[in-house]
């Protein structure tokens, strides 16, 4: 859990009057509804005007403030959401597909690909139509929100490959689920599933509008297995640069490689040719688990505990004898007690071992709530990592820290995938388009 990243909307012209005839801009009521004022504008012009986009003079763009810093372009040469800077909240789903035609398959990705782009760039998932006797194309929970850095990022497991759809020769031989690590207490609600999105945004409802219109756009094709929301501290609240902490108040992160750094993500994190099939190249393998955390034992941990089951100090996030955060791991140093200064249990150092794996993580906090069987918060950390090979980077490191880490005293993995993300999408063509046509 350490170590292993204005172009307006639409002109601001009146829309409506006061008592007094003083014109009102769109985006003054669009903000009177952000703080309380729901009431007085579907008042003035209904609620169908609010969601429906064009009606009522409204634009039937999603966001009211895309300036182009706040969008990243879906299309590209590999996926966004993997090398991006991590944004302030996560929106995870794992879907079965429901039906087993091939081309329904591919009708289902070439739909979710226009979506998506249109979600990152702020818009509407669909030209909005005005009969009220039909749903809206678009959901409108976005509306007057801002793309908010909006992410969306597919990958396939490996149960998509199985006998329903004729894929199984072109399954990679490196996408396989993950085997059972010591302690392991897996709940079938939170393992598996055919395909995978995660949906990073530096808004939680922009997040859940996109993963609520995949889900609507997937009706008939595929179903929600189950999701998870996440949260991570916002720019607004500290400096957008500094590591985000979890919920045990260390850094996490620290260790990740530099993804401005080409040669090096071409070795860690893209596929290759060379690596098995055509149509994985320039992806990426995704290893997702869901680690429940005792908050309340740690709480009553001593703070030297919790620092020496670091490996690290909570404060700085400098490894144990060091002063900075990214100061090099002395994993030689020994202490006033002879003893290694980085203890041999610590999860910093079993993570690390070597120095030669190495993944890059974009971990999110989540808060379920009480388990009301224990009384005690169902909190923890939905670990998510990136990697060129699943068996040679994270299934080695996870081994290590099954087996010896400090930390399992307090935490406990309860669910498990793995997906094989896709290549970048061109304009022209949609996901998945190099599996279903090469």
């Amino acid at each position: 859990m350490d170590d292993s990243n204005k172009k307006q909307g639409d002109s601001e012209g009146s829309v409506d009057r006061g008592k007094k005839g003083t014109p009102i801009s769109r985006r003054d009521m669009l903000k009177m509804a952000g703080v309380g004022g729901m009431g007085l504008l579907i008042g003035s012009v209904g609620i169908g005007g609010v969601l429906a986009g064009t009606q009522k003079g409204f634009s039937s763009r999603v966001g009211t403030t895309n300036e182009a810093s706040d969008r990243i372009p879906f299309y590209g040469t590999n996926q966004a959401g993997i090398l991006t800077a991590s944004q302030n909240f996560l929106c995870f789903a794992s879907f079965d597909l429901s039906t087993t035609q091939l081309a329904e398959v591919v009708e289902l990705f070439k739909a979710w690909t226009s979506a998506s782009a249109l979600m990152c760039s702020g818009e509407p998932v669909g030209t909005e139509n005005t009969n009220p006797k039909h749903p809206p194309a678009d959901t409108g929970e976005a509306v007057g929100l801002s793309a908010s850095k909006t992410t969306i990022t597919f990958g396939v497991s490996p149960s998509f490959f199985d006998s329903r759809f004729g894929l199984s020769s072109k399954k990679p031989d490196g996408l396989a689920d993950l085997p059972r690590f010591k302690g392991d207490n897996l709940r079938k609600e939170w393992c598996g599933g055919d395909i995978g999105v995660q949906v990073c945004s530096d808004d939680l409802q922009v997040a859940f509008h996109a993963i609520r219109n995949l889900t609507r756009i997937a009706r008939g094709k595929a179903v929600l297995r189950w999701t998870q929301e996440g949260f991570q501290r916002t720019g607004a609240a500290g400096n957008p640069n500094d590591t985000p902490r979890n919920l045990l108040g260390f850094k996490d992160g620290t260790g990740n490689p530099d993804v401005n750094n080409k040669q090096l993500m071409n070795e860690l994190i893209w596929t290759q040719s060379s690596d098995g099939p055509s149509w994985m190249a320039g992806g990426s393998y995704m290893a997702v688990r869901r680690i429940r955390m005792r908050i309340e034992v740690w709480d009553r941990s001593t703070l030297g505990d919790q620092e020496a089951t670091f490996g690290r100090y909570r404060d700085s996030g400098a490894p144990l004898g060091g002063k900075h955060e990214f100061d090099p791991l002395q994993l030689d140093a020994k202490g006033a007690d002879g003893q290694p200064q980085i203890p041999m249990t610590s999860h910093v150092r079993l993570a690390n071992f070597d120095g030669k794996e190495k993944i890059l993580r974009r971990s999110y906090s989540y808060s379920s709530g009480i388990d009301h069987q224990t009384g005690q918060l169902d909190a923890g950390l939905f670990f998510i990592s990136y990697q060129r090979d699943l068996s040679k980077q994270f299934i080695p490191i996870q081994q290590r820290l099954a087996m010896q880490d400090k930390l399992n005293e307090y935490i406990t993995h309860v669910g498990s995938a793995v997906f094989a993300c896709f290549t970048g999408v061109q304009e022209s063509g949609y996901l998945g388009q190099a599996l279903f046509e090469g």
